[in-house]
Formats: structure tokens, C-alpha cells, sequence
């Protein structure tokens, strides 16, 4: 049995009261009691509750109770290095950091928590979103049993390309069924809890995959549950990644077309040139950047491509901290501009402007003023008459006929469980590419016996995703005021600015979370504990500014996913397995990128600047891509140049699985163009 007396003197200690409430009057104790008896039960039974008994035998024969404070603070202070005078059933140091951990998840994580105020957060909307007229349309979404037997096209995940192809295909004149295995959730539904979304996901998630989503293995280990780390989850939901997503909206620059071109291929590596350039996808940046809404400064960066237009809405409104940046780096000689984003700046499309609220990366957007195709083009294709939409529904197979020939796509009823095979003309699969790779990898037939699209066995591999380097760094002065998404200021002068190295690019965070500022921004001396620990958050909240980007990654065939045969899914499909490293070379690029950052933050008057480490493992688990590249050669690629599957005329990829490579920027412009692009080709063959 728990004592929870103990537990409220504990967490008193860990987080004491000041001008602020104790954890223990702030609720935390009854917040932890409610999680032992839900998802932390194996937690609490192995680890903290016989920890807790330990530590009332190491207090004494009076209790911890009967302890003076600085005489429990000395004692939690042992107890969390480790050093004890007796013998404890669990390791203590374990014990004291995981109590630590939960105290604070719940202390500056649970919503309206007094610590918000102690820090100067607020979730709160800082203006209205200045749309005057009626609400925006809602996306009308079927069950799979009020789908037909035969569509010209099925598209496969409704997400940035798979919503695009959509759309695209709709407004072509083309019948056409888009199926997603998430459902069409409302803001309220995806919900505002800091401690389950897709930025912190340690409790789990606010959107599918939920746990019942099954294992995944990387490399070798098994892991259960779509949040822990390795697992490399993606919302399930129609609008995919885009209804929660930051919404960077980076063009490619010209020479990340050519990359072997202009490298070399280094040793080990798959590094090879895309089988189009830059001018080729120009229009339908373009396109993407107009039908969906991009606001920016299309001539701020000097390290750009040409560009046809500039972008149809002007920039977020400027703040503290890239002003501080912006007069460093002009200094330092480098150019900088905002970043662009898929956010409106201003009413558009009959949505509202950005409310500058507290929460963006991981939540739905208040005034609907994130986009992407659930609300942009699909209601626009969905008033054809040629669009329907299924929710919750899976796709299990890419069915084939006895010649090998692809006739359609099997689903299984996610909420149901009931089986339909759909036919159609043209199959698009728009998954992510974990999960496409997957589906062509399990729709395997006798003429294709290792699957679509597989017989040269490069479905799956050249995995890549983004391993996001940085540096941290402290000021005298607040630099962070508040509004979201924070995000204001990048640059892209150090992509391809210095010999053999990719680069990426810099820009500061968006609005972060409290429970990630105590996660990730605290410098690695902190304290993290006691009157001090809560000193510091409250000191440094507004005070720290993170500058960091994704590395151009060099992708390797043996990055990839495969198939876990003897473990199945709910609905008896293999699990993917992904497994690799990173190419050694990536080293380069992320050391200079993070050097980048510390001479920024150093010329803009940090007080202090550090850095953290970097992953070495395969990164898919952020913008995941490559796993079914497209070329012109079938023996080294999946696809041709339009997304169509080599040996398979109505067989079409339409996600980031097709990349060759995947930039030093985020890569959903590049989704979304290519899907414009590519959607426009099949509708003309088809």
C-alpha cells in the first residue's frame, strides 16, 4: 500500500511552496494517485511505491515527516545520487527520478496549473481570429459500409499528399474514394492535453495511434506503444500530420535536386540525384503555396530558389526574440527572414487569421487558421460531387488479380471490423512511409510474391526522416514574449555554404510548452529539484531562446523498413520493422549546424550557451521519406518521375515516400507540390 501522507510531504520537497503553491497544493498527489491506478500501475507497484517504503525506513524511526525541512531536502538529495544507509529494493536514484519527473509533468503540464502563472504562460488567444461571416465548411466523412463497390481512383491516407491527390483527382472529373484510417476529429476532440500530444507523447496520444495501433520493432527491440520513442507515429486522422503540425512551408532549394551531382556519392551511402529539378516543381510550389495559403516574405532569404510568385499573405507579426536574433546575424553577415508557414496571417479562405495562441506544434488550431487540405482543397473538391470520404477505415491489401494487375484496395472497418474490397481504375497510396512501404511490402500475390512494386527489393529502403540539432541559449532580459507560434526568424545561408556538408536550416522554436521547457531547455546543470529547481524554471521560462533545424540527411539502402513476419496486427497485417543507422557523414552537417547556432546565440548576448547530443540511429520518427524513391530506373527506385510504381500502370505513391532526399527544411511543401503535380498526371492518363 502507498502512503499517500508520504507522498504529499515528498513532492512538497521536490516543488516547495513560495509566492506559488507547493506540488502538493497545487493537487499533484491526488493527479499521481489517479495515474497509479491507471497507466502507471506497473510504475507505481515495481519502482515507487516499495521506493516510497525505503525511503520511510531511510528517514528514520520518527518518518520523513518528523524531519526538518532542510534535513528532507538533504535526504531526497542523497536519495536522487544514489547514496543510501540501507538496503533499498529498487534503485533509489531511479526512484527519486522518475517521482521527479511526474511531480513536474503534472505541476507545469496540467492545464490552468497555478505554475503557468509563476511563468508567464498562457494557452489563451492574444487576439480574435478577424472572421467576420459565416463558419467555414466541415468535411462530410462516410463509413466504409457507405462506400461503393468501384471508384476511378482510391487514394489511401488522407493526410498532405494523400488529401492533395484527392482533390486534385476530383476536381478532375475522376470518381474517387479517399479513405483514411483516422477518423475526421474535431478541435475539441484532438483536445489540448500537454502531456498526450504529438510534441510530448510520453502518457500517449491526443489523436490516433492509439495503443491498440500493435508493435513496432526497431532494429531488434520491441516496442509496444505508437509513443514511445522508436516507435516513429504519425497522427491517424483525415488531414494527417497537417492538423497539427508547426506548418513550415520550405521549398527545396535547386541544388538539393542534384546532390550526387554535386557531392559525389560518399562511401556506404545511397546519395543520388532526383529524376527532376527544382524548375520542374516550381509551378506547383507555387500552386501549393496559393491553394492551401503560405504567408512569408518571399525575397527576405538570400539562399533561395527563383520563384514565380511571391506568397499570398505577408508574415506573422514580428516578436522579442528574432529581433534580438535578426540584429546578431546581421552582424555576423548572415541574411535571415521569417519563416514561412501554412498559417493564415490574415482571414483567407473564409477562415479566420492566427490567434497567437499558446499551443500550436502537437494541437488543432482554435480559429482554424492552420492549413492543409482538410480544410482548403478537399471541401472545395467534396462540392463536385466526385469526392467521397471514409474515416476509420484501414487498408490491409492492395488487391491484385491472377495476372499480378492491381484491382483495388481490402479494408477493414477500424470502429467495426468489417472487410470490404473496393475496385478501382488507379490505386493511390499516401500512408507516410513507414506505413506505405508497409502496405506494398504485405500485398503480396503469386506474380508478386514479395510484394507491389518490389521486385528489384527496393520497397522500404533509403528510410530517412530529420535528426534536428541546435543550442540553447539564457539571457539577462525576457527574449520570449508569449504569443504563438513563436516562431519568427530563420536562416538558410548555411545550406550548401560550406565544402561536402549539407547543412540545414536555423530558425528559433515555436511557442514552447512549459513541461518542454522543463524537459529539454534547462541548462544540464540546473537544478531541477527544491526551491532552486523551481527558481529556475520561473527565472528562465522567458529567458531562453532555442535555435535549431533538421540536418539534410545522407540516405543508405540498408536505412529501411521490412516486415516483423510472426507479429501481427489487430487486423493480421505484419508490423514493419525499421531498422539502420545513420550514414557517418551526417556528422559533419549536424556539427555544423549546431555550431551555427551557438555563434548566433553567442553574437545575440546570451549569458550562456550549450548544446545537446544527437541520435545516431536510423531517424524516422520526424518527416519520415525515401522508402519508395522515385527514378527513371526500375532497378534502383520504386517509382517513375510522376509517383507511378514501376511494372504497375494504375499503381501510384503520392507522399514523401517518393523522395530521394529530403532537404534541410520540412518537407511538406514538397509533399504537397508533388502530389499537385503528380495527381495532375494521372488524371490526364487515366
Amino acid at each position: 500500500m502507498t502512503d499517500w501522507a508520504l507522498v504529499t510531504a515528498v513532492i512538497d520537497r521536490l516543488i516547495p511552496a513560495d509566492d506559488f503553491p507547493s506540488a502538493g497544493q497545487a493537487g499533484v498527489a491526488a493527479q499521481l494517485a489517479a495515474q497509479a491506478a491507471a497507466d502507471q500501475r506497473t510504475t507505481w507497484r515495481d519502482l515507487l511505491t516499495p521506493g516510497f517504503a525505503a525511503l520511510a525506513r531511510e528517514a528514520g524511526p520518527h518518518g520523513f515527516a518528523a524531519l526538518a525541512e532542510d534535513e528532507q531536502d538533504t535526504l531526497l538529495a542523497a536519495v536522487g545520487a544514489g547514496r543510501t544507509t540501507t538496503a533499498w529494493p529498487v534503485d533509489p536514484a531511479t526512484f527519486h527520478a522518475t517521482l521527479l519527473r511526474l511531480t513536474c509533468e503534472h505541476y507545469y503540464g496540467t492545464r490552468g496549473t497555478a505554475s503557468w502563472a509563476m511563468l508567464g504562460y498562457s494557452p489563451a488567444l492574444r487576439r480574435d481570429s478577424a472572421l467576420r461571416g459565416p463558419s467555414p465548411e466541415l468535411l462530410l466523412v462516410r463509413r466504409l459500409a457507405d462506400a461503393a463497390e468501384t471508384y476511378d481512383a482510391v487514394v489511401v491516407g488522407v493526410g498532405a499528399g494523400g488529401g492533395v491527390a484527392a482533390a486534385v483527382l476530383a476536381q478532375s472529373g475522376l470518381q474517387v474514394l479517399a479513405a483514411d484510417r483516422g477518423d475526421y476529429l474535431s478541435y475539441e476532440q484532438i483536445g489540448t492535453d500537454h502531456l498526450r500530444n504529438f510534441r510530448l507523447s510520453t502518457h500517449g496520444h491526443n489523436l490516433p495511434p492509439y495503443a491498440d495501433a500493435g508493435p513496432r520493432f526497431l532494429n531488434d527491440t520491441r516496442i509496444e506503444h505508437p509513443w514511445q520513442p522508436g516507435w516513429s507515429a504519425l497522427p491517424h486522422t483525415i488531414g494527417g500530420g497537417t492538423r497539427v503540425y508547426q506548418g513550415m512551408a520550405w521549398r527545396l532549394l535547386p541544388d538539393d535536386f542534384r546532390l550526387a551531382t554535386k557531392y559525389g556519392v560518399p562511401d556506404g551511402s545511397s546519395l543520388a540525384d532526383w529524376p527532376i529539378a527544382y524548375a520542374d516543381l516550381e509551378p506547383f510550389y507555387t500552386e501549393a503555396e496559393w491553394a492551401l495559403g503560405v504567408c512569408g516574405d518571399a525575397g527576405s532569404h538570400r539562399n533561395r530558389g527563383p520563384r514565380s510568385r511571391p506568397y499570398p499573405m505577408g508574415p506573422l507579426p514580428d516578436n522579442t526574440e528574432a529581433q534580438v536574433l535578426r540584429r546578431a546575424a546581421a552582424r555576423l553577415g548572415w541574411s535571415t527572414g521569417p519563416v514561412p508557414m501554412l498559417i493564415n496571417s490574415v482571414p483567407r479562405g473564409g477562415r479566420g487569421r492566427c490567434g497567437q495562441c499558446g499551443e500550436c506544434v502537437g494541437f488543432a488550431c482554435p480559429t482554424d487558421a492552420k492549413n492543409g487540405p482538410f480544410n482548403t482543397v478537399l471541401p472545395v473538391a467534396q462540392r463536385t460531387g466526385n469526392l467521397t470520404l471514409v474515416g476509420a477505415a484501414r487498408a490491409t491489401e492492395v488487391t491484385t488479380d491472377r495476372s499480378g494487375a492491381v484491382t483495388g484496395v481490402a479494408f477493414a472497418d477500424e470502429r467495426t471490423g468489417e472487410r470490404r474490397t473496393l475496385r478501382a481504375g488507379h490505386v493511390v497510396v499516401a500512408c507516410s512511409a513507414v506505413e506505405t512501404a508497409r502496405l506494398l511490402l504485405a500485398s503480396r500475390c503469386d506474380a508478386h510474391p514479395g510484394g507491389l512494386g518490389n521486385g528489384a527489393d527496393q520497397v522500404g529502403r533509403h528510410l530517412q526522416g530529420h535528426v534536428y540539432v541546435g543550442a540553447y541559449g539564457t539571457f539577462a532580459d525576457p527574449v520570449i514574449d508569449g504569443p504563438g507560434p513563436n516562431v519568427r526568424i530563420a536562416t538558410c545561408d548555411h545550406l550548401h555554404a560550406v565544402s561536402g556538408l549539407l547543412g540545414g536550416v536555423l530558425a528559433n522554436e515555436v511557442v514552447k510548452l512549459p513541461i518542454l521547457h522543463w524537459n529539454w531547455a534547462l541548462p544540464p546543470d540546473a537544478p531541477r529539484a527544491g526551491l532552486a529547481g523551481k527558481q529556475a524554471m520561473a527565472r528562465l521560462y522567458r529567458r531562453t531562446s532555442h535555435l535549431f533545424g533538421p540536418i539534410q540527411e545522407i540516405p543508405q539502402a540498408g536505412n529501411r523498413v521490412t516486415l516483423a513476419e510472426a507479429v501481427r496486427d489487430r487486423h493480421g497485417v505484419p508490423v514493419p520493422r525499421i531498422g539502420g543507422t545513420l550514414h557517418p557523414d551526417n556528422r559533419g552537417s549536424a556539427d555544423l549546424l549546431i555550431a551555427r547556432a551557438r555563434q548566433w546565440l553567442t553574437e545575440a548576448g546570451a549569458e550562456r550557451v550549450w548544446s545537446t547530443g544527437y541520435r545516431t540511429t536510423v531517424s524516422a520518427g520526424q518527416h519520415q521519406a525515401g522508402t519508395c524513391r522515385m527514378g527513371s530506373d526500375p532497378a534502383v527506385s520504386v517509382t517513375d518521375p510522376w509517383g507511378r510504381v514501376h511494372g504497375h500502370p494504375n499503381l501510384w505513391i503520392m507522399d514523401a515516400s517518393v523522395h530521394v532526399t529530403n532537404g534541410g527544411f520540412n518537407p511538406v511543401l514538397t509533399v504537397l507540390a508533388l502530389a499537385f503535380r503528380n495527381a495532375r498526371h494521372l488524371a490526364q492518363v487515366a
